[in-house]
């Protein structure tokens, strides 16, 4: 009714049927329809009408003067809206893991900071899976294979899997040199990652490990520290150990048993519309991450 209503303002302020019809890129006979299913639903006649010229009823000319101050607010409201969902400026919402986001990712907030002025960022940081829609977040950043149906996901890289240990710990413990040989070591786990899934590369065959760690921690840094220490071997991203390895503070072991990459998504809700400064955000991560050479396999 909305629709028809502001054609009829049209019709009148444009002084014929023919006028508004091509003022709205109409047929004409469109514009009459309409019209006349306007005056049906109200139970009275709005105009004296011909083609070329129309004249207001007693009655049209009380309901136009009602309505088009109420036409004309709805059109600024929409105009206003527009323009705020289309300007990159006002606050995004963002979920993601700890180390992800303030190691790797921080160069990605600031520039991305910098490029958009007006926008205010707000990051909350946390190793758990959170509520993104009863958070009311507007992206959140995860790790690991997506299965909840009621997010939209793009995929933003692979993060690659290291097994390693400290060179002190390998000279009082020995090296593995295949899955097997990891029995009996002592281990670190992060959460969540439970299992080890590691593959022989000369028969295929996967090993599935389920270690009993010496240390189990929800942080990534500091059970790369732990193995740093001495203390056993870790299973952990190469984003957070590739520079312990580059120094010699850690050892890669079994490299070519490759364990599983992780996929990065940014996710979203599918109930919620992306205004334009999500969406700016959205392609500044993917921009951002598809040139880091640690995310791509």
């Amino acid at each position: 009714m909305l629709d028809d209503l502001a054609l009829f303002i049209s019709i009148v302020e444009a002084g014929s049927l023919n006028a508004a019809a091509e003022k709205e890129g109409l047929p004409t006979a469109t514009v009459t329809r309409r019209l006349q299913k306007l005056e049906s639903g109200l139970g009275y006649r709005l105009l004296h009408r011909s083609a070329r010229r129309t004249m207001l009823t007693a009655e049209g000319t009380q309901y136009y003067e009602q309505c088009r101050p109420l036409v004309q607010a709805l059109r600024q409201a929409t105009m206003r809206l527009d323009a705020t969902l289309g300007a990159v400026e006002g606050t995004i919402r963002v979920l993601a893991p700890v180390n992800f986001a303030s190691e790797i990712l921080a160069p990605a907030w600031a520039s991305f900071l910098e490029q958009y002025p007006r926008v205010q960022l707000e990051l909350e940081l946390s190793n758990e899976v959170q509520d993104l829609v009863g958070s009311g977040a507007d992206l959140a950043i995860r790790i690991g294979a997506q299965a909840d149906s009621t997010l939209t996901q793009r995929k933003l890289g692979d993060v690659r899997m290291v097994l390693a240990a400290a060179p002190g710990y390998l000279a009082r413990n020995g090296t593995p040199a295949s899955a097997a040989e990891l029995e009996g070591h002592a281990t670190i786990a992060t959460l969540p990652l439970r299992e080890w899934r590691l593959q022989d590369p000369q028969s295929g065959a996967v090993t599935v490990l389920h270690p009993d760690p010496r240390i189990r921690v929800n942080e990534v840094r500091l059970a790369v520290m732990m193995a740093e220490a001495g203390l056993g071997i870790a299973l952990a991203p190469e984003l957070q150990c590739h520079a312990s390895l580059e120094t010699g503070a850690l050892v890669r072991l079994l490299p070519g048993w490759l364990p599983n990459e992780r996929s990065v998504y940014a996710v979203w809700s599918q109930q919620r519309y992306l205004p334009a400064r999500v969406r700016a955000l959205l392609e500044h991560l993917a921009n951002f991450t598809a040139k880091h050479p640690l995310l791509q396999s």
